[in-house]
């Protein structure tokens, strides 16, 4: 039965939680109430671990309240539940899409949203950077000046940068684990 009711809860929330992972906080506080499966005490302390974890902050949150409801299998029923809503949902529109592909708006517009995903990437990466290699605090204190670059961070960027384009073979994680020793080493 909790089986169900967990598939029941999460699928909704996967269903309706549109905008993000933090959007699943309004229907984690309810199961939590109507069920009492965990504490509000609990709640944040999934969040905080949902946070800091890797992956969507929705999914991890599904999957840890599944496990402290019903264990593994609750972990997992829960996270399926959660998923299924949008892998249906872009199963629909990709057929959609596939039916239409060579209609000039469908056309039009997926050659407007390719560029458009370029930029928003292109705006993660420039603020990452500027946050990662510029002293922000500094810059707004006392405005731009070359003080205001952080020379050891910029120099790692580099190093990195170098080595990524020299040994194009080597995993990307190999490189994010180098620039997380070094940066820890160098307290960056």
């Amino acid at each position: 039965m909790i089986y169900l009711q967990l598939f029941a809860e999460f699928f909704k929330t996967g269903l309706f939680a549109v905008g993000g992972g933090l959007a699943t906080l309004p229907f984690l506080q309810d199961i939590s109430a109507k069920y009492g499966w965990f504490t509000a005490s609990e709640l944040a302390d999934m969040i905080a671990v949902a946070e800091s974890t890797p992956g969507p902050i929705g999914i991890n949150m599904a999957t840890f309240s599944g496990i402290k409801a019903a264990g593994i299998l609750g972990g997992i029923v829960a996270t399926f539940s959660e998923v299924l809503p949008a892998l249906i949902i872009m199963t629909l529109v990709a057929s959609l899409l596939s039916r239409f592909h060579e209609n000039r708006f469908v056309t039009s517009v997926m050659g407007t949203l390719r560029p458009v995903s370029v930029g928003l990437i292109g705006a993660a990466v420039y603020s990452v950077l500027k946050v990662a290699l510029i002293d922000t605090q500094l810059l707004s204190a006392s405005g731009w000046s070359l003080h205001c670059i952080r020379l050891p961070a910029v120099a790692l960027f580099a190093v990195l940068l170098l080595v990524r384009f020299k040994w194009n073979k080597l995993h990307p994680i190999v490189l994010i684990a180098i620039g997380a020793a070094a940066g820890i080493l160098l307290k960056l």
